[in-house]
């Protein structure tokens, strides 16, 4: 076990976020998918899991997160909240699912809610989606902001470069932000933006900030679990380090098992009845 494994079992809640960056506690935060993955992660004390929409992209092999649907949402999200029992887990309302319409919003939270049992979701954007904020805020559900790069509006903007790096985008996005905390999120995600701007914006919200690409200064980080565990291996951005080289460990013991299984050395004899 790591000898970084935290100690704290204790439950985290959104308000229990609100409390580490009052103390100036960094949050932890990691994507997961599965019941497998979540297990060890959730073990070794992560504060929050995000059930991204990136499934779509490292479990489903697309291209960008719009394919994503509500009902394969709901089934990574079950999987992974039947494994967790410290983290906050906190599910991606993919495209199409709130966006324009405030009752369809609502309902799609309440599907997530009731049929996964994950504990918050996330939406992109900002005062385009603000009415379907409030909706789902006002009817008791926890809402995680998320501004900058936002993958769900790729088509819009059509490209992955740093958002907010024009004066006016950069006070776009701050007004967004205490727009958001003003509707009632508990969090926002800042996506890969110059880091002296999420700086600010961390230091202008009562609420926690997770950065993704966006400097030190926010409130805790989040990192796509396959990415920094070295299993997307043809993913390299800035921002990314990589904790372990865990593609290269597992092709090697695939290919160690391939030559094991054709020179008839697996199983041996103490491996059969």
């Amino acid at each position: 076990m790591s000898t970084n494994t935290i100690d704290d079992k204790r439950k985290v809640t959104t308000i229990r976020l609100a409390q580490m960056k009052a103390n100036g506690e960094k949050i932890a935060m990691l994507t997961a998918y599965d019941y497998s993955m979540a297990k060890l992660i959730d073990e070794a004390g992560m504060d929050v899991i995000l059930v991204g929409d990136s499934a779509a992209n490292v479990m489903a092999g697309y291209s960008s997160t719009l394919p994503m649907t509500l009902d394969a949402m709901i089934y990574h999200a079950s999987c992974v909240v039947r494994a967790v029992k410290r983290s906050l887990v906190v599910c991606d309302l993919p495209f199409g699912t709130y966006q324009c319409d405030s009752q369809r919003a609502l309902d799609s939270a309440i599907r997530v809610l009731k049929e996964s049992g994950a504990e918050a979701v996330k939406l992109e954007g900002g005062e385009e989606i603000i009415d379907s904020i409030k909706r789902i805020v006002n009817a008791g559900i926890p809402v995680m902001g998320h501004l900058g790069l936002t993958p769900q509006s790729i088509n819009q903007f059509g490209t992955y470069n740093v958002r907010a790096k024009s004066e006016a985008e950069a006070a776009k996005l701050k007004a967004d932000a205490l727009m958001l905390q003003e509707a009632g999120c508990f969090a926002i995600v800042l996506e890969k933006i110059p880091a002296s701007l999420a700086t600010e914006v961390s230091q202008m919200l009562t609420i926690p900030t997770i950065g993704i690409g966006a400097g030190s200064g926010t409130d805790g980080q989040v990192l796509v679990m396959q990415d920094m565990l070295g299993i997307n291996q043809g993913f390299s951005p800035k921002f990314l380090r990589r904790y372990a080289e865990t593609g290269e460990i597992i092709k090697d013991a695939v290919g160690n098992y391939i030559s094991d299984v054709k020179s008839v050395s697996f199983p041996n004899e103490s491996e059969q009845y």
